[in-house]
C-alpha cells in the first residue's frame, strides 16, 4: 500500500515540476517588464550647498 502511494507522490511531483519552473520564470519576467509601482516622490535637482575641497581625492 505504502509503494502505491509513494509512486502516486513521485508521479504528482513530476507532473507539477514544469509547471512550477514556467511559473518562477514567468513571475520574474512579469517582474521585469511590468510599470513601475513605487511612488517616490519626484525630488528634482538638489542644489549644493557647501564649499568645494581643494584636496582632491582620487
Amino acid at each position: 500500500m505504502t509503494n502505491n502511494t509513494n509512486t502516486k507522490t513521485l508521479f504528482q511531483s513530476i507532473k507539477e515540476a514544469p509547471q512550477k519552473i514556467i511559473n518562477f520564470i514567468f513571475g520574474g519576467f512579469t517582474r521585469i517588464f511590468t510599470p513601475r509601482d513605487d511612488n517616490y516622490p519626484e525630488t528634482g535637482t538638489q542644489p549644493f550647498e557647501g564649499e568645494p575641497t581643494d584636496k582632491k581625492h582620487y
